[in-house]
């Protein structure tokens, strides 16, 4: 397992990963479905006051317990260029489905040095669902082992996604889903990235796919399911890093599965 930073405490980086998602959590689980201020940043991208008060609770303990670190946070450092150690931070994953007042977003925190993921955690505030990983130190669900699926057959399969925010690629994805309905068991569309990718670490899904990601959606997320045995590619099979934008996650056979027929004639 990699050895992770100190905190200014004292304390190790976990403790205070799993305390900054806590804190983030419980702005947001306390004005679900309450009072909150919204507005537009694209076609159909929102964002809430409950987003950037999350925020602040989250960087309040990072800040605090790592000042020298560099800060990538989606709604007020959305800079994508990392250099030795940086936090990767989405306040409210799904944002969308808060607004509507769909159950299902959660909190990402992870912790890279340069390209390398060493450290990631994805918190459900409703269901108090924490999902972790460090770096050769396997995937844990609420402390618990976690593992992908073990499926071989795509039919089988509960496939996730996303269409994210650009217009061509989410036609695109749109069209992909109507061809795959017949080669799978089952499509979900989501509305949180970050929890498809540890629904897939945990095996809840057999694959989770997205036309266009940032940094801060996926980081935790491609730590927990290559740390659960699981394989992350782009579209095109090449492996998957935080600054890319389309991602294939999934069991190994599984994967090629999907990625074989995404790239059939």
């Amino acid at each position: 397992m990699v050895e992770l930073p100190r905190a200014h405490s004292g304390r190790g980086a976990f403790d205070a990963a799993v305390d900054a998602a806590i804190s983030a959590g419980e702005v947001i689980k306390a004005r679900f479905r309450g009072n909150f201020k919204v507005r537009s940043k694209g076609k159909s991208n929102l964002v809430t006051d409950v987003d950037l008060l999350a925020e602040h609770a989250c960087l309040e303990i990072l800040r605090t317990e790592f000042p020298d670190h560099l800060i990538v946070s989606e709604e007020s450092h959305p800079g994508v260029s990392v250099e030795g150690y940086a936090w990767v931070i989405d306040p409210l994953d799904g944002t969308n489905n808060y607004v509507f007042g769909i159950p299902f977003f959660c909190v990402n925190i992870a912790l890279v040095k340069d390209d390398d993921i060493l450290l990631g955690v994805t918190y459900d505030p409703l269901t108090k669902e924490m999902f972790h990983a460090i770096s050769d130190g396997g995937a844990y669900l609420n402390g618990r082992a976690i593992h992908v699926a073990d499926k071989q057959s795509l039919e089988k399969g509960l496939v996730g996604f996303d269409i994210g925010y650009n217009v061509g690629k989410s036609e695109m994805t749109l069209e992909l889903a109507r061809m795959l309905r017949a080669k799978v068991h089952s499509l979900r569309v989501l509305g949180s990235a970050s929890l498809g990718l540890a629904y897939v670490a945990c095996g809840r899904f057999d694959v989770y796919f997205h036309p266009y990601l940032y940094p801060w959606d996926v980081a935790s997320g491609l730590l927990l399911v290559s740390e659960a045995g699981g394989l992350v590619t782009d579209w095109s099979g090449q492996s998957a890093g935080i600054m890319g934008q389309e991602f294939i996650a999934g069991n190994e056979a599984m994967h090629t599965q999907f990625a074989g027929f995404l790239n059939s004639d």
